[in-house]
Formats: structure tokens, sequence, C-alpha cells
């Protein structure tokens, strides 16, 4: 699998942001896959994710504003963020952890598996 981030950006608080991540190579056996964030000097946060199902999972600090989905029609992941806020500036990575049974934002973000180049995304105030 390999996975490539876009629709990162600048934007003022309370804008919005789309980002896409193509994936080439995605196969059923990619149970879960998600996003996660890494701002300079912090730990990396598990943001969203969406298991093969369906079901989302979401951080409480996004829960409201952020929507993952996927169209695996085009094997492409989504993260529509809403009413963004200076403390969601951060590189944003897609992910798609090696889990065949598991899956939720501390999967993404602490799994190995695929990620992608990140994304760069600053929310000015």
């Amino acid at each position: 699998v390999q996975l490539v981030e876009s629709g990162g950006g600048s934007v003022q608080a309370g804008g919005s942001l789309r980002l896409s991540c193509a994936a080439s190579g995605y196969t059923d056996s990619n149970y879960c896959m998600g996003w996660f964030r890494q701002a300079p000097g912090k730990q990396r946060e598990g943001v969203a994710a969406i298991d093969k199902d369906g079901n989302t999972y979401y951080t409480d600090s996004v829960k409201g504003r952020f929507t993952v989905s996927k169209d695996n029609a085009k094997n492409t992941l989504y993260l529509q963020m809403n009413s963004l806020k200076p403390e969601d500036t951060a590189t944003y990575y897609c992910a798609a952890p090696f889990s065949t049974r598991y899956c939720g934002v501390t999967v993404v973000a602490a799994v190995a598996g695929v990620w992608g180049q990140g994304t760069w995304v600053t929310v000015s105030s």
C-alpha cells in the first residue's frame, strides 16, 4: 500500500479544509485506516479512523468538527475539517495500520503500518 495525502494549507480559525489520501495497492486486508497529526514538539495524536465496516472513531478534541470518510471505488480516504482552531495546526498523516481486527484513533497513531508523507495544516487566529 502506498498513501499520498493532499489538501493541506493555511486557513483562518473557523475555516475548513478537506484532506485527501489516495491509496494504491489497497486491499481488503486493510481493516483500519485513518489520520493522525503531529505538531512541532508534540507527540503524535490519532485524529480519526474508519474501519472496513464504515464505523468511525474520533479523538475528543475534533468530535463534531471533523469527519472521516472513504470512497472505496476511488481508493481514497478523506478528512473533512470544519471550524478549525489554531490548536489544529500540525502535519497530518494518512495511515493504514497493520491491524486486521482493531480500529480507532489509538490504533492509527500507535500501530505500525503504512503512512503517507504528510500534509501541513496551519490555522491562524
